[in-house]
């Protein structure tokens, strides 16, 4: 068997295997002399607080699109499959695997699944965890484990695969996703509010959300002092659901229109707002109540940051310019203060910033989640150190 460092099993077998040697090299409870890092696309490398292994682990040796059942509207998926790759290959069906995050080019599905990774769709369909039927992993005493089916109506067992999705990998390698499809709608069509007042932005945004539209996203946008928005109508008809949200928006003060046409890129830049780049400094990932939208616009407001979020559901990225070092930690420490006590995990950023101001906010599971990794994994094998408390 070759060494941990820098593999690329093609099989299951081959990385459970693989898993098995770095559990017997690494001390109980070590986590940093023999653990291993899950690497797909490479797209979140930056993520998590920085923490030191001796090894990688890479999924594109497994990269194929196992099934693609289009009449049940499900797939399966291995890990190293690239996110952009499968939904071509589901666009051709006239159907998508209905997650839109950033890097969607880049992305594999392993990797999103890990991360919990989503874009503006999840406003109607949910996150990963709410698409994913089953899962194939491999544990750190080389356990292969199945959870799950390949069926939308499934019961049996119990659910590792959604306990799998957002833990970073830190309980073992996502090898196989089986995941549920959505036909892909004909026409969409976006409402377009816009405010300098994050008041009059939470009214329009908690009206909208009442409503009974269906939108398949709903976002929120803030930069240079100016908000935005945008709720987007999806299916056979969509226009008028989004005039209605353009009635509700101008009836709360904001200057609203609809786009019932080419709306893709004003999308797009909603999901690249979700990553550092051209400049910024770091990206907080701030979970608040929709109710409190104003106030988070406010608070990046005075820490002049823009921000792009999910409106109807609570869930910010809030981006701070680039400046030296401890300018972006007192920035953070302040936002962190204004917005507490709602988590405010630092996504991208530095490693000596991450380092120093923490990348995830105290967990009052954190008890719970030691717990869950002394089971799966207690010599601290699988992505040592980068989740929540050092886990």
């Amino acid at each position: 068997m070759k060494a941990v460092r820098g593999a690329a099993p093609g099989s299951a077998e081959e990385a459970a295997g693989l898993l098995r040697e770095a559990a017997g090299r690494t001390p109980s409870g070590d986590g940093g002399a023999g653990g291993v890092r899950f690497v797909g696309g490479g797209t979140k490398l930056g993520w998590g607080t920085p923490a030191a292994s001796s090894g990688e682990l890479s999924t594109r040796g497994l990269s194929t699109i196992l099934e693609h059942n289009a009449s049940d509207l499900t797939a399966v998926l291995e890990a190293g499959v690239p996110l952009g790759e499968a939904q071509r290959t589901f666009a051709a069906a006239g159907q998508m695997l209905s997650l839109d995050p950033p890097d969607a080019g880049g992305a594999t599905i392993g990797g999103v699944f890990a991360t919990g990774d989503a874009g503006p769709l999840r406003h109607r369909y949910g996150g990963p965890r709410d698409l994913v039927l089953g899962m194939r992993v491999a544990l750190a005493d080389g356990t292969v484990a199945r959870s799950g089916g390949r069926v939308i109506k499934n019961v049996a067992g119990y659910d590792l695969a959604k306990l799998f999705c957002g833990a970073f990998g830190t309980l073992g390698l996502v090898l196989e996703v089986v995941v549920r499809l959505h036909p892909l709608p004909p026409r969409r069509a976006t409402a377009v509010g816009t405010s300098d007042d994050p008041n009059a932005l939470q009214a329009a945004a908690l009206a909208v959300g009442r409503a009974p539209l269906e939108l398949e996203s709903f976002d929120v946008r803030w930069d240079r002092n100016e908000g935005t928005l945008l709720a987007r109508a999806a299916g056979v008809a969509p226009e008028d659901r989004a005039r209605e949200a353009a009635r509700l928006m101008a009836s709360a003060g904001l200057r609203a229109d609809v786009v019932d046409h080419d709306d893709a890129g004003m999308w797009d830049a909603q999901r690249a707002g979700q990553r550092a780049a051209g400049g910024a400094g770091a990206v907080l990932r701030v979970s608040a109540v929709r109710s409190e939208l104003a106030r988070t616009l406010l608070a990046a407001r005075r820490a002049d940051a823009s921000i792009i979020g999910r409106a109807g559901l609570g869930l910010s990225w809030l981006t701070l310019p680039e400046a030296d070092e401890d300018a972006l930690v007192a920035a953070i420490v302040a936002i962190r203060r204004d917005l507490a006590p709602r988590p405010c995990a630092l996504q991208d950023a530095p490693e000596a910033v991450r380092a120093r101001a923490g990348v995830w906010p105290q967990d009052p599971a954190e008890a719970l989640m030691r717990a869950v990794k002394a089971r799966f994994d207690p010599n601290g094998v699988c992505n040592p150190g980068i989740f929540a408390g050092g886990i």
